[in-house]
């Protein structure tokens, strides 16, 4: 994207009073090891807009779009909180973790992992399809008794959870080598795809945890279109109104 078209791009998302951004909503590319919170604190300290928010957390493993609200856009974000996600995760079969992703210790481990046949893959990924229940993560940010669970999962402590609803609207698969199968899946809002990565293994019988996730879509917006932090920071400074 050359530079006059980032500036186009920048603006466009822009609610500008006054020669002045009163608002803005951006789509962001989060990069890995990132907390959402880092993200939002370092956009804050960017444009100096006191109200920055965003429409759905996402691990700090995890790569991809992040919607981030400024100023009166904060009020639009619950907007993409209930839109409709797509992931594309790498699930490393034959080992789950307490985390349920690479960051996470090791807590089953099958070292002998059967030659599985797409047929076979297909048929477990199916099973996953449409309205089904999942247990929330311990190692998360949902909060039980005003507290959140990854707080109590640092300290051992595991917390009854009772399953949420969520709407698997399709699971793709992208391709299969090794012991690494690539999935894109298209999801509800709630929907913990560490959780669906661990649940498709055990499922297979040869256990599994997500070793890289994207999320690459939020309603009509696109990881493609997104802006990454220093690609951000350089268009903000030489923003013209």
């Amino acid at each position: 994207m050359n530079r006059l078209k980032k500036q186009k791009e920048l603006k466009k998302y822009c609610e500008i009073l006054t020669n002045k951004v009163v608002g803005m909503t951006i789509p962001v590319n989060k990069p890995k090891d990132w907390t959402s919170f880092d993200v939002v604190k370092k956009m804050r300290n960017m444009t100096k807009f006191k109200k920055v928010g965003h429409a759905g957390t996402l691990d700090p493993f995890a790569t991809g779009l992040l919607i981030l609200g400024f100023g009166k856009h904060t009020k639009g974000l619950d907007n993409y909180k209930n839109a409709k996600k797509e992931y594309i995760v790498d699930i490393s079969l034959g080992s789950s973790t307490d985390t349920m992703d690479r960051t996470g210790k090791v807590i089953k481990e099958n070292s002998d992992i059967p030659e599985y046949s797409m047929i076979q893959i297909q048929s477990v990924i199916d099973s996953f399809k449409g309205e089904i229940k999942q247990i929330p993560p311990m190692y998360s940010a949902k909060k039980i008794k005003g507290k959140r669970l990854y707080k109590y999962a640092r300290k051992g402590i595991e917390i009854k959870r009772k399953p949420i609803e969520i709407n698997i609207y399709s699971i793709d698969i992208l391709s299969y080598f090794g012991n690494i199968l690539k999935l894109k899946v298209e999801c509800s809002t709630g929907t913990y795809i560490r959780v669906l990565a661990n649940d498709i293994g055990e499922k297979l019988g040869c256990y599994g945890h997500a070793k890289e996730l994207l999320r690459s879509k939020i309603g009509e917006y696109s990881v493609d279109d997104s802006f990454q932090i220093e690609e951000f920071a350089e268009e903000w400074k030489s923003l013209e109104i």
